[in-house]
């Protein structure tokens, strides 16, 4: 299993909010690129990169601090964030990115998918966000009458990279990953699963890595690695490297 490591954007800095809130930042470095190469130099195999002023803002945002990121490190970089034209795909792409995640628009324009996994086969992620197990869009100021797995199942063999599934109520509020939602989405597709929202412990990380067997390939990891009550070794230790 992946452990991920993730670095949100605001404003140029490298911050953490409290389940998606926008007027809940911490900040915890004001240079992201220096953060990931911390986080490559630790172990991390892939980092999750978000643009939260591109999620909130419908539009990239913070592409000059991406860019330092992709160039300061080796590892692979997945990224989210107000990606919603073929455009942006492109541009992210041709920058270096490795993977792109697809959040509200994949939600809205279905077919933006469909296209974008028919000319980058491989690269193309999407993020279901749930609160109370309804998707939420628009940066999750927004929740929609649609269930998570529902939406999920929609994309089954559009060739996806991964999909990303964050229970908002538990993001950034280190109180344990939704376990439960999470295993019931993996096992209603078959396209891989990675986990975000909740991670506190190395507990959490043994409870996950459980889940491996059904299709949750990855876990990404936010404020517990910046507040330090789980270290990216001891997490990577547990799945093996």
């Amino acid at each position: 299993m992946l452990i991920i490591p993730a670095v949100d954007i605001k404003e140029g800095r490298c911050v953490r909010l409290l389940q998606g809130r926008r007027d809940s930042e911490t900040v915890f470095s004001d240079d992201p690129s220096a953060m990931a190469a911390r986080w490559e130099a630790e172990g991390a195999r892939l980092l999750h990169v978000v643009d939260l002023d591109g999620a909130f803002e419908h539009g990239p945002q913070n592409v000059e601090s991406i860019e330092r990121i992709v160039n300061k490190i080796d590892i692979p970089i997945e990224l989210g964030g107000g990606i919603r034209t073929m455009e942006a795909i492109s541009m992210y792409l041709d920058l270096g990115v490795a993977r792109v995640i697809v959040g509200t628009e994949a939600i809205r324009n279905p077919g933006l998918i469909e296209e974008a996994c028919r000319i980058y086969p491989g690269k193309i992620m999407v993020s279901i966000d749930a609160r109370d197990g309804m998707v939420a869009v628009d940066g999750w100021t927004e929740t929609s009458e649609r269930e998570a797995i529902a939406v999920a199942k929609e994309f089954e063999g559009c060739g996806l990279a991964a999909i990303v599934f964050t229970d908002i109520q538990k993001d950034g509020m280190e109180t344990g990953p939704s376990i439960g939602q999470t295993k019931a989405l993996a096992e209603g597709v078959t396209t891989p699963v990675i986990a975000s929202g909740g991670v506190s412990n190395i507990d959490d990380i043994r409870a996950l890595l459980r889940l491996q067997d059904v299709g949750v390939e990855g876990v990404i990891i936010g404020r517990a690695l910046y507040s330090e009550s789980l270290s990216l070794k001891d997490a990577l230790e547990i799945v093996g490297g």
